[in-house]
């Protein structure tokens, strides 16, 4: 066997191997340790701190590694744009800032009490949630407003619902731990923006447990995988990143002992020329995989917001009493501390170039006032840089709180334990000035509202490729990529010169055949004599 037939042949096998990596990916190896078996773990735990400190017993690493990541400090130095972006510094078009929102917010923070944004997370490694995202007992929940902690004695859960919401029991589940699961990821981040589905529309609850025709990867009629499966972790640093997507990734299959296992892209499964048919791979270059693949979102039952209108909020009934509306869906259409709200199902994307870079319009940063809808985010590409590729988007619209003498953003405080937040005795001037003062920022005390857009790039669920976007939903005149410049699709665009040039020759095309036609009927009648 020569040199080349001896590399194409461990190629081959490596594929293989990877190959059914993922094949297998439903039939996951069994644990190699009953963590039931383990003295430190038997319990009881009076605070979910001390399940830490037993597990770091063992994973001696785990504490410092987690406190390291993104997931812990909420921030991200974007090597791009420059800026330190994170849920500290960002507004966003839902609830504002989190630091204006606590303890809801840090709720969600993998860890154990930051009851305040503005000094950084705590530094003791048992201040680490283990459990949030190792339970496999589903019986693990941390309530919305102990700042990370699950409630240690019976609460009552929603305020006034007379529903009372016990103490989790801390050495059953400590001693079920496992490798976390879509359960596990989307008890934080299939609620977003304050309920399920409400802020990405790709991910919400249906995703626990999807049929096929929602998302083919994650499905466990598919291929049953977990997020962990393409956002695959070194470090307990997840891949895959919101802040700066790999929009375009040419490196192809990730094969295991070869190349980093950092890129959670289609490519690193599926290759540079996924499909059978040469004429569609050649839209590779141009289409993001997601831009065919995912003809819709909010696909399996759960709405996703699409408007917020903010402007609205404080209206009240005639008892002074706040009003909650539903529309016909039974989704909240207005609720007096938030404002108007609009829902879909199906959602059709919108669609941009894109090459992975997002700029963030910050806390503090002064605004286009003059030309609205102002921008939350900018997403950066052009049919002319060569990283870009047209991709698929969620755009939220609304409108938010401004400072009308700064002209700057404005967060806004609809949770917390003062009475701001109680809407019974509700004023935009003292919410926003409570926001104000909870997150720094400074406030004219002069405000109006205007309208913004945020960017969501929808890359979960995907769909079989029977029920990909048909090429007649590009290539017409009404089609999905109306608006897309920079690129010339038969069906789809029209110029008059290239159309009469067409037309040029498919006269010139005919002409020639009916010459050619005539010319044998002549010589056939000269051979014959």
């Amino acid at each position: 066997m020569d040199k080349r037939a001896a590399i194409t042949f461990v190629c081959g096998l490596l594929l293989m191997g990877f190959s059914g990596l993922v094949s297998a990916a439903a039939d996951r190896s069994p644990p190699t340790a009953d963590h039931s078996k383990f003295k430190a773990l038997q319990g009881p735990f009076e605070r979910a701190e001390d399940v830490t400190a037993a597990c770091l017993e063992c994973h001696t690493e785990a504490g410092e590694q987690v406190r390291g990541t993104t997931h812990w400090t909420w921030l991200y130095e974007h090597e791009e744009t420059g800026q330190t972006l994170g849920k500290s510094k960002v507004i966003n078009s839902f609830c504002g800032m989190t630091v204006t929102n606590e303890p809801r917010c840090t709720s969600c923070h993998v860890g154990y009490g930051w009851e305040d944004m503005n000094e950084p997370p705590p530094e003791a490694d048992n201040a680490v949630d283990c459990l949030v995202c190792h339970d496999t007992t589903g019986e693990y929940w941390k309530f919305p407003t102990l700042a990370g902690h699950p409630t240690y004695e019976p609460r009552e859960w929603p305020k006034g619902s007379g529903k009372m919401v016990q103490p989790p029991d801390l050495a059953n589940i400590a001693q079920n731990v496992g490798a976390s699961d879509r359960q596990n990821c989307g008890s934080c981040h299939f609620y977003g923006g304050g309920a399920d589905g409400v802020k990405h529309g790709d991910l919400d609850s249906s995703l626990v447990d999807p049929p096929k025709h929602v998302d083919v990867h994650m499905s466990p009629e598919g291929l049953d995988f977990a997020c962990s499966d393409c956002h695959t972790t070194s470090g307990h640093e997840v891949t895959g990143s919101r802040y700066q997507v790999n929009a375009r990734d040419e490196l192809g299959i990730d094969v295991p002992g070869h190349t980093d296992l950092s890129r959670a892209s289609c490519e690193s499964c599926h290759g540079m020329e996924p499909h059978e048919e040469t004429k569609i791979n050649d839209h590779v270059d141009k289409l993001a995989c997601q831009s065919c693949h995912i003809p819709a979102f909010a696909r399996g039952g759960v709405a996703t917001k699409t408007w917020w209108d903010w402007s609205t909020a404080g209206r009240l009934d005639e008892d002074g009493n706040p009003i909650k509306e539903l529309d016909e869906n039974g989704d909240p259409s207005y609720l007096s501390e938030k404002g108007d709200f609009r829902h879909g199902e199906n959602v059709v994307p919108e669609y941009a170039w894109f090459n992975g870079t997002v700029e963030y319009t910050l806390a503090g940063e002064p605004l286009d006032i003059d030309n609205p809808p102002v921008p939350i985010n900018d997403i950066q590409g052009s049919a002319d840089d060569p990283d870009s590729r047209i991709w698929p988007f969620k755009i939220m619209r609304g409108k938010q709180p401004f400072d009308t003498e700064l002209q700057t953003l404005l967060a806004t405080h609809v949770f917390g334990a003062d009475d701001t937040s109680l809407w019974s005795n509700f004023s935009w001037e003292k919410a926003l000035q409570a926001a104000s003062d909870l997150s720094g920022r400074p406030y004219s005390g002069e405000f109006s509202f205007i309208e913004t857009t945020m960017h969501w790039p929808i890359t979960h669920m995907v769909a079989p490729a029977d029920d990909a976007v048909r090429c007649g939903s590009c290539h017409q005149s009404d089609s999905r990529l109306a608006g897309i410049g920079g690129i010339y699709m038969p069906g789809h665009d029209r110029n008059v010169w290239l159309d009469r040039i067409g037309w040029f020759l498919v006269a010139a095309t005919l002409f020639a055949v009916l010459l050619h036609a005539i010319a044998r009927v002549i010589f056939r009648g000269r051979s014959a004599k």
